[in-house]
């Protein structure tokens, strides 16, 4: 009876093992795909900031050609 019990046992700290070892293995895939989002979010965010920059570049060079069109009409009093 004993040996009945302890292989009982055994074969339910087997499964246990096992359900771990499947657990870990997810864990382990779940951390990696974890990572490759932080890189995608870190390259978004990147693109987002050079693109905000691009537009405030932008947004200056249409306010000079603003102030120049307005110098020249001015000149040439056609406003």
């Amino acid at each position: 009876m004993s040996d009945n019990i302890d292989n009982l046992i055994i074969e339910h700290l087997k499964r246990f093992q096992s359900t771990q070892e499947r657990i870990e293995r997810k864990i382990d895939e779940h951390t990696n795909r974890l990572g490759r989002i932080e890189i995608a979010l870190s390259s978004i965010r990147r693109d987002i900031a050079h693109n905000e920059e691009t537009w405030a570049e932008q947004s200056i060079r249409i306010d000079h050609l603003t102030e120049r069109l307005e110098r020249i009409e001015r000149r040439l009093e056609l406003s």
